[in-house]
């Protein structure tokens, strides 16, 4: 069962801010999986799975980003009705504690879910 390394930066809730984090990433070339972002009060909050996680992790702390990074679950499912129900149960019956999610479909039949987990040796056992 795959890992991936999320980051997490917050930025000052303003128009433009998501887009300068995303343009900075671009400019070298690293490649957003993933991304989830929100407000809370003045603060804008961006997580993000990137292909290239110290490059993305030192661009971000050269521009002046408090940068945190965690591990995550990586999880491949059938794109169907059911499928992630599938998945949670099972965690939630081994007793892991789910604290967010980033789910995406390429269109392939198939989506991509990264699960912030509150014990991940527990959740990569109980999702074999």
């Amino acid at each position: 069962m795959p890992r991936a390394k999320e980051l997490k930066v917050r930025v000052t809730d303003r128009p433009g801010a998501l887009g300068e984090v995303a343009a900075a990433l671009a400019e070298k070339k690293v490649n957003l999986r993933a991304v989830n972002a929100w407000v809370e009060g003045t603060e804008g909050v961006v997580r993000l799975v990137a292909d290239k996680t110290a490059a993305a992790k030192k661009v971000l702390a050269a521009r002046g980003y408090q940068v945190t990074e965690q591990e995550v679950v990586e999880l491949e499912i059938p794109d169907k009705p059911g499928a992630l129900a599938e998945k949670a149960g099972a965690l939630g019956r081994a007793g892991v504690n789910i604290t967010h999610v980033f789910i995406g479909t390429g269109g392939a039949r198939k989506a991509t879910v990264f699960l912030g987990v509150s014990d991940i040796a527990a959740a990569l056992k109980a999702l074999r």
